[in-house]
């Protein structure tokens, strides 16, 4: 599907057709966004809300325009709702501080799930350790899915906030999130999501999930590096303090005190990247220019299409198999009871032209929790096709065929 929209995957590796298959890590870019990027450095390149003249008022209207779409694409009430950030990392980093700030004292708790990408881990922790609060975590059943019934039992009367993902970064599980939502606000908890998997695949929708808080990153949706979103219901995103200071997010600044600007710039301190958001606004009309559902049911079809290829390769163990995915496959390779270790999968792959992810991708209690030193990771977006699996498959069998 479009292949030809992105102009690095003319290039060839050691001779032969890329196939790059770790789209989980980064998505590649299309030239429909590359040249938006270009463009606005030509002819649009001003700092932004801060000046009178023609240019920078034309790069503010564009970086709003930015926000906009991404709101919309988001399914957010508001354009207020869209902070823009470095990436998921970013995003709850900011929102760890700044709830924390405010609604985090010691002996309160915090639940996030055995399946976390460290980003979702570590903000939460160092919070748990600035306030004396304890970090809880959410188990997983045997198909490495959230552990929902579970979770009632975790709650107390000091649970402040929980914060999962939509979609396993190793496994590419899809998580009951909605499930997950529901109980907490029956105990009117907020919940944070990382989309950082679930916002590239499917069909996501802030407000009919009802989560509170939702971050991705720019640079796993066809979008540029270094920029993502943090959206909060507006009425909690007023009533939390702002976790950096300095230009853009003040009103007044007095050496007594200062006043702090309005939603959503309070959480946007510094210059924004205003060349990313336009060509972030891009990658997403290029995304809908295809249709996000045509997108979504095309890569879940190739998704299952790769799980089952993998499941007639001798030696293969597939990790949360049959469980519906998106985007991502994770196994390991086994010589009788011997683990291959993934990373000399991973290189052998990569000398026949295949690119997939090995090691503990930034989730080692998961990985911990597996009893296994990482993974093989293979994940798809919408420019890659059965050829690339084929070929994938090909060159796993002589890599085992090398390895066993």
């Amino acid at each position: 599907m479009n292949r030809e929209d992105f102009p690095i995957l003319a290039d060839d590796v050691y001779g032969k057709r890329m196939v790059y298959l770790d789209n989980a890590a980064t998505t590649q870019k299309p030239l429909q966004m590359l040249n938006a990027m270009t463009d606005a450095y030509m002819h649009r390149n001003a700092n932004i809300h801060r000046g009178v003249h023609h240019l920078s008022q034309v790069a503010t209207e564009r970086h709003e325009q930015a926000r906009k779409r991404v709101a919309e694409y988001l399914g957010a009430k508001s354009a207020k709702e869209i902070i823009f950030t470095k990436g998921t990392t970013d995003s709850i980093n900011i929102l760890a501080f700044s709830f924390g700030e405010a609604y985090v004292r010691g002996g309160d708790e915090i639940i996030v799930s055995q399946a976390e990408h460290h980003s979702n881990i570590v903000p939460w922790q160092m919070l748990c350790e600035r306030k004396g609060a304890k970090l809880r975590v959410l188990p997983l059943d045997e198909d490495l899915r959230y552990d929902v019934d579970k979770l009632e039992a975790l709650i107390t009367d000091r649970t402040r906030l929980i914060s999962v993902a939509q979609v396993s970064n190793v496994s590419g599980t899809i998580q009951p999130i909605e499930e997950v939502i529901s109980i907490a606000h029956r105990h009117d908890i907020p919940v944070c999501i990382d989309g950082a998997q679930s916002a590239p695949h499917l069909m996501v929708n802030v407000r009919e999930s009802d989560c509170d808080f939702f971050a991705c990153s720019a640079h796993k949706m066809y979008g540029p590096t270094g920029l993502g979103v943090l959206y909060g219901k507006e009425e909690w995103l007023e009533k939390l303090p702002p976790a950096e200071g300095g230009g853009e997010m003040i009103d007044h600044v007095r050496f007594e005190k200062t006043t702090y600007n309005q939603l959503p710039y309070k959480f946007e301190a510094g210059t924004p990247d205003f060349i990313g958001s336009c060509a972030f606004a891009s990658a997403l009309d290029y995304v809908d220019s295809i249709g996000r559902k045509q997108v979504t049911d095309y890569e879940n079809s190739l998704t299952q299409y790769m799980e089952e290829q993998l499941a007639e390769v001798g030696g293969v163990r597939i990790y949360s198999r049959g469980t519906e995915k998106a985007g991502a496959v994770s196994f390991n390779v086994y010589s009788g009871d011997r683990l291959i270790h993934p990373f000399d999968v991973g290189t052998l792959l990569d000398r026949q032209g295949v690119a997939v992810r090995t090691g503990h991708h930034c989730a080692e209690p998961l990985i911990d929790y597996l009893q296994v030193p990482g993974t093989v990771r293979a994940s798809v977006a919408l420019y890659n096709d059965k050829e690339d699996v084929d070929i994938f498959i090909k060159a796993l069998r002589k890599a085992i065929m090398m390895l066993g």
